[in-house]
């Protein structure tokens, strides 16, 4: 991060359950944080992009502090928590109005004040004007005025973002994100590994790494500058996405779960390219695949990585997971080995994902789609149908991330499935767009343009186009 442009930042910390991630959701008007009623919830830091009166700044949600918890993973929350503050120009400290101030807020307060960044204290669960007197009860901690507040009801949010506002740092502003920005969605099951790839990729211990599964559980934006050939400069921007791990659905039994992995769906819709992390013990799974076929018909662009390859069985054969990835996966990703503990391959794993993120975004010139129509028409003969056969008249790019393409033909009843795979296949043989989602539109001559037929989707349909009304 501090290859990046400088941006305000708040930390938002308090005791567990006081309402931290609701009050972030209220002051960003978004539903990014996940809010539950059970404590301890949120426990990586994740940063949101809050602006006020034309002042732009970001909130750091934190996990809730205890020190009193024993727990090692309380102990991890806690310095994700000191990182955040130590990352930040201002402190948000939230506290429960209606529990009143507690022996751990004390120590927590005691902290703040031995810090260098100013604190505002903000009085949360003040649902009535009934309530506001209650504030007055954290004058005790030592940090000024507390601010009345409701997350759940919004109100004294405007009056808390105005004394927010005017205690931030006059420290420059973060400047437009470049467009060819990468975003990197890592996902997979649970407990393959896929904090410990992150924190490799950043090279700090930025997100929570446990054996107990399902510790991840937002979805945590990471910027980076990673060195690449394809700039003059020779470093490209990429935000990783280290998201929750995706179980099946039947196996999804609370609603926390559910959240997450709803959140990891979603970061893979926004992503450019889906790193699916597998296990190398356990090869690529059926469930490995599911998610792999998810992130397909997201739009991104994938590449399976078998993780733990350090540790991995010597039975294992890598050449037939590759195969069966491919006779499985329509998008026909790479297969990559990994090392999280040893870092082997990491640098290739952000190359790659660089390289496949160029792919998706790139476009073909119309003169060479024409000449390799004409190559594939060679290399196998369109289906006749009652002695009539397919012609495949022209072909153009009409879009891109992900690519989509337009074949002109005769008649779109000849198009069979299987002449419209044989089609997809050779163009990511020729153009080497293994893992690209290809979209691929014949329209009839004479027809309307590919955007008006079937399929139109865009981005959130990325199969290809091409079922006849009878197939072969």
């Amino acid at each position: 991060m501090s290859d990046f442009e400088r941006v305000v930042k708040v930390a938002v910390v308090g005791y567990p359950n006081v309402g931290k991630s609701s009050l972030v959701n209220r002051l960003t008007g978004s539903r990014e944080a996940i809010v539950h009623e059970r404590p301890g919830i949120t426990r990586d830091r994740k940063e949101l992009e809050c602006e006020w009166n034309g002042r732009r700044f970001t909130l750091i949600d934190t996990g809730g502090v205890d020190f009193a918890d024993p727990d090692p993973l309380s102990g991890s929350i806690r310095d994700q928590a000191r990182a955040g503050l130590a990352d930040a120009d201002l402190a948000l400290f939230v506290v429960d109005a209606r529990a009143g101030a507690r022996a751990g807020e004390h120590e927590i307060a005691d902290l703040l004040r031995r810090g260098t960044i100013p604190v505002l204290v903000a009085a949360n669960k003040c649902d009535s004007v009934a309530d506001i007197p209650l504030a007055a009860e954290f004058h005790a901690l030592g940090l000024g005025d507390p601010v009345a507040v409701s997350a759940a009801q919004g109100l004294g949010t405007g009056d808390l973002l105005d004394r927010l506002v005017e205690l931030l740092p006059a420290a420059q502003e973060r400047t437009a994100v470049e467009e060819d920005t990468v975003r990197l969605a890592v996902i997979g099951r649970p407990n393959v590994g896929k904090s410990s790839l992150v924190n490799r990729f950043v090279g700090e211990q930025r997100v929570i790494v446990a054996d107990e599964a399902g510790t991840t559980r937002d979805a945590i934006d990471l910027p980076l500058l990673v060195d690449h050939a394809s700039r003059p400069q020779g470093r490209r921007r990429v935000v990783i996405v280290d998201t929750a791990g995706m179980r099946r659905q039947s196996k999804v039994s609370e609603s926390v779960e559910y959240y997450t992995t709803l959140r990891s769906q979603r970061a893979a819709e926004r992503a450019d390219v889906a790193l699916v992390v597998c296990d190398a013990g356990d090869g690529v799974t059926a469930q490995d695949l599911r998610v792999a076929d998810l992130a397909m018909h997201s739009g991104c662009a994938t590449l399976v990585v078998l993780n733990k390859w350090d540790a991995q069985s010597p039975t294992l054969d890598l050449e037939y997971e590759r195969a069966r990835v491919a006779e499985k996966l329509r998008q026909r990703p790479r297969v990559l080995t990994a090392s999280a503990i040893t870092g082997r391959n990491v640098a290739r794993l952000l190359a790659e994902s660089i390289t496949l993120a160029d792919r998706r975004a790139g476009r073909i010139p119309t003169p060479e789609l024409n000449r390799f129509l004409g190559e594939t028409v060679q290399a196998r003969q369109p289906p006749a149908k009652q002695g009539h056969r397919l012609k495949l008249i022209y072909m153009a790019q009409v879009g891109t991330s992900p690519p989509r393409f337009a074949i002109q033909v005769n008649s779109r009843s000849r198009v069979t499935r299987d002449y419209a795979y044989f089609v997809e296949n050779q163009m990511r043989e020729r153009y080497a767009l293994d893992g690209v989602p290809l979209i691929i539109d014949f329209v009839e001559r004479g027809s309307r343009s590919a955007g008006g037929r079937r399929g139109s989707g865009g981005r959130g349909e990325p199969a290809l186009l091409a079922a006849p009304a009878e197939e072969q």
